[in-house]
């Protein structure tokens, strides 16, 4: 059976083994410079990170970093069966979406959300603790492991977005969200109209939803179906009482209101997943805050992004690659032998396709799919094709691949005018929104690839052999 909230989850990720406990942090920065030390020590498996006991705080008013970065909360997130390592992960999700079937939510009446709720000058979303994460940020960041919800005013679909959403006092928070994403076309559509646009923070949630959240679900399909569609049930939500909208009955923490066009406040500047205060403080829309619903002893729920890895860089850069492996696949290009997205780069920049090389050009067209489809075209960098032979999650083995298959004269494109955005560190400070990709064909050349010097490397057959005979001397357990 699947899990059924963040508790549920919490209490299995405990029995991993995977569940770091810390009391007495202050929302003060400590918790983000703990949460950093913590995935940049490069020992083993990171812990999801549990704060309770803050400083100023009731016990039990908890807050959650790192929900989804290791292959086994991955797979207890997405309902996968458990898989060994990363590319066998990008694989399950795969192969869930070859038959996935979307599953609408379910409206529901009562459940645990609804424990407490807090109304009009009641509200005050500082009574959670809201960290700061950096040293350099404009403020304390509520919504980073979230959902931001909103409807669509013409045609009634629900989005939900991983999208910044800073504190400005006890009943304001900042609403930033990038060029291009589907929060801000529908944002737009009622800011054109001079209409209010509803809107709901979730920042205690399943991270199923988090997951879905943070990654290109297709125009006009909700999260909601799709997360279903992996947890294989229908999500149960209730009507938020001022917006309408839809909102998860089993969050730890959901906060309704409203944003008008042209109630503005400066917003940031923010550590972000690139590693880089790249947007700086600007002008941004702000949600005035109607009503907070929240469970007794709340877990507000973190992604503190920085310079990777981070503690969802892992995550993302997995989901990222099954959604541009199955978006290229789909586009008609064949024998893509395995996708990754490195978290040096977000899970965005920097991104490595491995393909069996069938005709002409096969790795021309992949790279040039996998630089523009939905899933890879926001804020990339480099595309890297490489042969089978080349695990593309294996940096060493993608490295040679271009230190000894790429001309530079000849394996490397530029494309130009592509969609950036303001989170992107290279871009011209007054002319963010628009970046290049650069193409690296590592593959042999197709044209004279079977005259391609040979590896020198023992062949599989001669290292099982070897392996069978000697393994014991050469790798003695317990060593």
């Amino acid at each position: 059976m699947g899990h059924k909230d963040l508790r549920d989850w919490l209490a299995r990720v405990e029995a991993m083994g995977q569940l770091k406990k810390i009391e007495g942090a202050s929302w003060d920065l400590e918790m983000g410079a703990i949460t950093e030390l913590l995935y940049h020590d490069g020992k083993g498996t990171p812990p999801a990170v549990l704060f309770d006991k803050v400083p100023g705080y009731p016990a039990g008013f908890r807050t959650l970093f790192g929900m989804t970065c290791s292959v086994e909360r991955m797979c207890l997130s997405l309902n996968l069966p458990l898989v060994k390592n990363g590319v066998e992960l990008v694989r399950a999700y795969r192969d869930k979406l070859k038959d996935f079937k979307p599953i609408p939510e379910t409206l529901v009446t009562d459940g645990p959300v609804l424990e407490n709720i807090d109304r009009g000058d009641a509200v005050n979303i500082l009574k959670f603790p809201v960290p700061l994460h950096h040293e350099e940020d404009g403020g304390r960041y509520i919504g980073t492991g979230c959902l931001t919800i909103t409807r669509d005013p013409d045609e009634g679909w629900v989005n939900f977005g991983a999208y910044r959403v800073m504190v400005h006092d006890e009943k304001t928070m900042g609403f930033y969200i990038s060029p291009g994403k589907h929060g801000r076309m529908q944002r737009e559509k009622y800011f054109k109209r001079k209409e209010p646009c509803p809107v709901v923070v979730c920042v205690g949630q399943d991270p199923l939803l988090f997951l879905a959240s943070g990654n290109e679900v297709p125009y006009g399909l909700s999260e909601y179906a799709y997360a279903g569609g992996f947890k294989g049930e229908s999500i149960e939500v209730f009507q938020g009482e001022h917006t309408g909208l839809p909102i998860p009955v089993r969050a730890e923490i959901a906060i309704e209101g409203e944003s008008l066009a042209g109630d503005e406040k400066l917003e940031g500047p923010f550590g972000e997943w690139s590693g880089y205060y790249a947007s700086d403080a600007r002008m941004e829309p702000v949600i005035r805050v109607k009503n907070v619903y929240y469970r007794s002893n709340p877990i507000h729920t973190c992604a503190r992004p920085g310079r990777p890895p981070s503690d969802y860089s892992f995550s993302k850069g997995v989901v990222k690659s099954a959604m541009i492996w199955d978006e290229m696949e789909r586009a008609g290009v064949p024998n893509v032998r395995g996708v990754w997205c490195h978290e040096a780069g977000g899970g965005r920049m920097f991104n490595i396709v491995s393909i069996q090389q069938s005709y002409p050009g096969h790795s021309r067209q992949a790279a040039m799919v996998a630089s523009q489809c939905h899933a890879g075209a926001y804020l990339g960098r480099f595309v890297v094709v490489v042969d089978e032979d080349i695990d593309p999650s294996n940096t060493f083995d993608v490295l040679w691949a271009i230190a000894s298959r790429v001309e530079p004269s000849e394996s490397i494109d530029i494309i130009r005018s592509c969609w950036s955005g303001p989170l992107d560190p290279r871009a011209h400070p007054d002319h963010k929104g628009l970046n290049s990709r650069a193409i690296l064909d590592a593959c042999r050349p197709y044209l004279w690839k079977d005259r391609f010097p040979a590896v020198a490397e023992s062949s599989p057959r001669l290292r099982e052999a070897t392996m069978k005979k000697w393994g014991e001397i050469i790798f003695p357990a317990g060593v």
